[in-house]
C-alpha cells in the first residue's frame, strides 16, 4: 500500500509538514518494504487551489492514504472523492507516522481540521486589509 506523507524534507527521517496543500515535499512510502519516493510539491506557491492540486497529485501517485497535520475542506473533498483516506493531526517524522499507521494506531478523518486557505501565511490568509486604495497615485514625482 502506498501512503503519502506531507513532509519538510525528502527522507523518512524528515518531519511531518503540518500543511497538506502547501507542504514542501510529499514522501510517498510503500508500506510493504518502506521504500519511498520524495516528491517536490509543485502546488506550494499557488495563489489558490493548492489543496485540490496536491490532492490530484497524490492520487496520481497511487496513494491510498495521506498522513498530514492539517487538511482544508477542498483538499479533504478531493481526496475523499478519490477514495484516499486522510489522517490528520500528526506530528513527528515520516517514518514514525507510517509505522503507527501500519500498527493500526491512526484513524482516518471525515472532516477538514482547518479553514480554506490555511497555510498561506499572515493573519487569516488572503489580504483582508482595509486600506481602501485612497493613495490617489500622488506619490513622489
Amino acid at each position: 500500500m502506498k501512503i503519502a506523507v506531507s513532509s519538510t524534507g525528502k527522507t523518512l527521517d524528515s518531519g511531518i509538514d503540518p500543511r497538506f496543500g502547501r507542504c514542501s515535499w510529499f514522501v510517498v512510502v510503500e508500506t510493504e518494504d518502506m521504500s519511498f519516493e520524495p516528491c517536490s510539491n509543485e502546488s506550494v506557491a499557488l495563489g489558490g487551489g493548492a489543496g485540490i492540486q496536491s490532492a490530484q497529485f497524490i492520487t496520481s501517485k497511487g496513494a491510498e492514504a495521506v498522513i498530514t497535520g492539517h487538511c482544508g475542506p477542498n483538499a479533504m473533498s478531493a481526496l475523499s472523492a478519490a477514495g484516499v483516506k486522510v489522517i490528520i493531526g500528526q506530528t513527528g517524522t515520516v517514518q514514525e507516522a507510517v509505522e503507527k499507521y501500519k500498527k493500526g494506531e491512526l484513524r482516518s478523518a471525515s472532516e477538514a481540521n482547518v479553514e480554506p486557505h490555511y497555510g498561506m501565511g499572515g493573519a487569516g490568509g488572503m489580504g483582508r486589509g482595509r486600506g481602501m486604495g485612497r493613495g490617489r497615485g500622488m506619490g513622489s514625482r
